[in-house]
């Protein structure tokens, strides 16, 4: 039993680090196609228009109770 169980954690050690190697591997492969600039904010080309705040009258009264 003592050696069934070692070699049972033998093959699962070997299987662990496996994988850990190839999502590392994944990941690098993976990271380096996307465009980052200085803040590490990636860069990207889209046509939709960012809106940030849009002036409602909800968004108004509840500024007005938060003051």
């Amino acid at each position: 039993m003592q050696e069934s169980r070692r070699n049972f954690l033998r093959k699962s050690a070997i299987v662990v680090g496996t994988a850990a190697v190839s999502a590392t591997a994944l990941a690098a492969s993976q990271g380096s196609s996307t465009e980052v600039d200085s803040n590490g904010v990636v860069v990207g080309n889209s046509n939709k228009k960012e809106i940030l705040y849009k002036k409602t009258q909800a968004w108004e009264e509840f500024y007005k109770q938060a003051l």
